[in-house]
C-alpha cells in the first residue's frame, strides 16, 4: 500500500496492539525502517524523514509508544521492547527479513534505538542527538557509554558539534565503548546536522541492509 497509513501491530505476549503510522514505497520493498519518536503524534519532520525513506526503497514504520497511557517522559525497558517486537513482527509479516530491519530514533528515542540494537535481532541502527552518554536520561535507560560497548548490530551515532548539551569528549568516550563492541560502529559530529544526517542515514542503511 503505498503511501501514509494507521495500522496496528498485535503484541507478542500480551492482550492488545500498538498504532502505528507506517509508509510503504512504490515499488517491492528492500527492507524495513522503525522510526522511534517520543511525542504522541509525528511531528512534521519525521513524517518527512520517513518519505525521504520510502522513496529509498523501505517500509517505514513508527510505533506510537504512548498508547498505554503516559502522556510525556521516555518509553524503554519492557513496554519499549514489547512495542519494538510487534512492529519487528509486522515488517516480518510483509515480507521483510530480519537482517534487512533497521532502527532510527532522533533525541532520546535515539537512546531507545540504541538499546535496542544490544538487544534484538537486526541490520543496522542509528541514533541522532541522543543524550544520556554518561547520565541516563531516564531510570530505565542505561547510559549510552554502556549500551554502546554491548550493541550487537552496526550502529550510527550523530550529533551536532554546537550541541552545547554534548560535549566533545563525551563523544569521544561514547566512541571508544562502541569501539569495544567489536561491531560496526561511527560516532559523527557534523557542523550541519540536517543534511549531513540524511546523507549519512541512507549511507548507513544502505551498507548495512542488505
Amino acid at each position: 500500500m503505498p503511501g501514509f497509513y494507521e495500522d496496528e501491530a498485535p503484541l507478542r505476549d500480551a492482550a492488545g496492539s500498538v498504532p502505528l503510522t507506517a509508509i510503504e514505497p512504490d515499488r517491492p520493498p528492500r527492507g524495513g525502517i522503525i522510526l522511534l519518536h517520543e511525542a504522541n503524534t509525528l511531528p512534521a519532520g519525521l513524517l518527512e524523514v520517513m518519505a525521504l525513506l520510502a522513496g529509498e526503497g523501505w517500509i517505514v514504520v513508527s510505533p506510537n509508544l504512548f498508547h498505554r497511557g503516559k502522556t510525556d517522559g521516555e518509553v524503554f525497558g519492557a513496554d519499549l521492547f514489547a512495542d519494538f517486537d510487534a512492529c519487528h513482527d509486522w515488517l516480518v509479516g510483509r515480507g521483510v527479513f530480519e537482517d534487512t530491519v533497521g532502527v532510527l530514533g532522533f533525541n532520546d528515542a535515539g537512546v531507545a534505538a540504541l538499546v535496542v540494537a544490544t538487544n534484538r535481532p537486526l541490520g543496522a541502527a542509528i541514533s541522532i542527538a541522543a543524550r544520556g552518554i554518561l547520565t541516563p536520561v531516564a531510570e530505565d535507560a542505561p547510559t549510552l557509554v554502556d549500551a554502546a560497548a554491548n550493541i550487537r548490530v552496526p550502529w550510527l551515532g550523530l550529533y551536532a558539534t554546537d550541541d552545547p548539551d554534548i560535549p566533545a569528549e563525551h563523544l569521544s568516550l561514547l566512541r571508544e565503548a562502541a569501539g569495544r563492541s567489536g561491531v560496526a560502529s561511527n560516532v559523527v559530529a557534523s557542523a550541519d546536522a540536517l543534511i549531513e544526517s540524511q546523507n549519512r542515514i541512507l549511507d548507513w542503511f544502505d551498507s548495512y541492509l542488505r
